[in-house]
């Protein structure tokens, strides 16, 4: 998982340096409502994960959960934190 993680960060990271007008992820770096737009998501894919669990329907739970991974992720960047730092975190709660 740490490839997937790392590469997918790389892009993020590559999207906020070059926005390319036509990149979903880029849109997130330049909305109008600033780092808002992507804490409003990470809220949304929230209630849209819980939901999901409440009704077990695992397909919807994977589905979530990786739209939540990735507006962190997108948070991360937006905030300058490498994803190094969440690495540490989490080794450090082994």
């Amino acid at each position: 998982m740490d490839d997937v993680l790392e590469d997918l960060f790389a892009v993020i990271e590559d999207r906020k340096e070059t926005l390319p007008e036509d990149s979903y992820t880029a849109s997130l770096f330049t909305h109008e409502k600033g780092e808002n737009a992507v804490l409003e998501k990470l809220g949304e894919e929230t209630t849209e994960l819980v939901l999901a669990a409440k009704d077990d329907d695992g397909e919807e739970i994977a589905h979530e959960s990786a739209d939540i991974v990735y507006h962190l992720l997108v948070l991360l960047s937006l905030k300058d934190v490498e994803l190094a730092e969440l690495e540490a975190e989490l080794e450090a709660r082994r």
